[in-house]
């Protein structure tokens, strides 16, 4: 029997990818323009969010920018209402934005802590509960789908706020998925391990003691690359997972399996 690879197919449905002008998101992002949505690329920076949008609308893929604050609940309400004037409608949202403060557990500050808190948790609670609100409006359902992270489930030095932000985005997509399922709005999360894309810090350098350590507690030996997650977005964005909901899906490695 021949899989029914139709069911992955997104011709006719809008999606929101936060922070996806760069990274994780944007590949993510690019996936879901390939498999036939329409996307809205956003982020804080006016300026990337344009050009990544103009570079993917120039490969053929129907794309807009729309630049927004994620702390900021009338700018979250700002992203949705203007995807639904643009196209219509809105049928995936992916709550991709995040960003994390490195401080030993005993020097955490007040300041770093509310800051993580603020973008991780609030920021994709409030993008989530907005586009449900527009989704439950259209009674169509629809799929919700946040980037949270493998330091959810383990710990890592120095990510004492991050951790503890991300295991409260695995609840609240559960949270989510109860609450939200009569609606026919799925919830589910994506959780990424170690990738070749680093947003701060030292760029990735396949040949460094820190990389060749992270490649030895990860069973396939390397880091992800960005497009490796495009194929987890367009699975919990589509059909093909029509009954998964309330999942935390590692794509990893199978690092949090040792």
């Amino acid at each position: 029997m021949n899989p029914d690879l139709s069911l992955f197919d997104l011709t006719g449905k809008v999606a929101i990818v936060t922070g996806s002008w760069r990274g994780l998101g944007r590949a993510m992002a690019e996936g879901l323009a390939r498999a036939g949505a329409k996307v809205v690329i956003s982020g804080r920076s006016a300026a990337e969010v344009q050009s990544t949008a103009a570079e993917l609308a120039a490969a053929g893929w129907e794309v807009v920018g729309i630049a927004f604050d994620a702390t900021q609940r009338e700018d979250c309400q700002r992203l949705v209402d203007t995807t639904v004037e643009h196209f219509g409608r809105l049928d995936v949202m992916v709550a991709n934005h995040g960003g994390g403060a490195y401080q030993a557990a005993l020097e955490f500050d007040d300041e770093s802590w509310d800051r993580v808190i603020e973008v991780n948790l609030t920021g994709a609670f409030y993008c989530c509960q907005i586009a449900a609100r527009q989704m439950v409006a259209q009674g169509e359902g629809g799929s919700i789908i946040v980037t949270s992270s493998t330091a959810s489930t383990v710990g890592f030095d120095g990510l004492l706020a991050y951790g503890a932000a991300k295991g409260g985005v695995d609840q609240m997509v559960r949270q989510m998925a109860l609450e939200w399922g009569p609606h026919n709005i799925r919830a589910n999360a994506i959780n990424p391990g170690y990738t070749t894309h680093r947003p701060r810090g030292p760029g990735y350098d396949p040949e460094s003691a820190a990389e060749q350590a992270i490649n030895r507690m990860t069973p396939l030996g390397r880091s992800g690359k960005p497009e490796e997650f495009a194929g987890a977005a367009i699975f919990l964005a589509s059909g093909a997972s029509s009954f998964v909901t309330g999942v935390c899906l590692a794509v990893d490695g199978g690092y949090i399996a040792r």
